[in-house]
């Protein structure tokens, strides 16, 4: 890997981090209910999380799934159930005064490990490894993933702010309810490029 795929590297793990996608609308969500502070070990986890997924990926995970195909399958399957349950969860979050007393944010460990069943962040982390990564040195997959943790935690905690800054709009419980169930329409959304695979 040279300094030109670094940086194309770099300016990739940022636009994906940037853009709209599971992790980002859980994190505007988690921000409107819960508040910048209470929203920070999710955000630790995603960016932490995703380091490790990416090191492992380009550590011959990749080729574990290319032997056995069904992989691909279980893990669709498992992904598709598990944002349905977390977007069936942020419709029915309760109003942020109930919520700052009574609802508890996303953990470190629970966003750690929602990378491995978020569609997005596998696409993400096979495009990283195949396109930019491939068969370089250890020393340079370990720096693409940390990589992406130093631009991915900008990225998220932009999110979470804009999240944060609704609760002026959501005062009203019907808004807020509203807000919820538009999150996680399109959290149900964002599984349709999982679907058509």
């Amino acid at each position: 890997m040279n300094f030109e795929t670094l940086t194309a590297l770099a300016v990739f793990a940022f636009v994906s981090s940037a853009t709209p996608g599971p992790n980002n609308l859980m994190l505007m969500a988690s921000g409107a209910n819960f508040g910048f502070l209470r929203s920070i070990p999710h955000m630790l986890g995603i960016s932490i999380g995703f380091m490790v997924m990416v090191f492992a990926v380009g550590s011959g995970l990749v080729r574990i799934f290319d032997k056995f195909p069904v992989i691909y399958d279980v893990l669709k399957i498992a992904s598709v159930l598990y944002m349905l349950w977390l977007a069936w969860k942020i419709a029915n979050a309760a109003p942020v005064t109930k919520s700052a007393e009574s609802g508890t944010p996303m953990t470190f460990l629970q966003a750690a490990a929602f990378q491995w069943v978020n569609p997005k962040a596998w696409a993400m982390a096979l495009t990283a490894i195949t396109v930019y990564v491939g068969d370089s040195a250890m020393v340079w997959l370990a720096v693409a993933a940390l990589l992406f943790a130093l631009v991915n935690l900008p990225s998220v905690s932009m999110w979470t702010v804009a999240g944060q800054q609704m609760q002026r709009i959501l005062t009203n419980p019907r808004r807020l309810r509203i807000y919820n169930w538009t999150m996680a329409a399109l959290l149900v959304a964002s599984l349709y490029p999982v679907l058509q695979i």
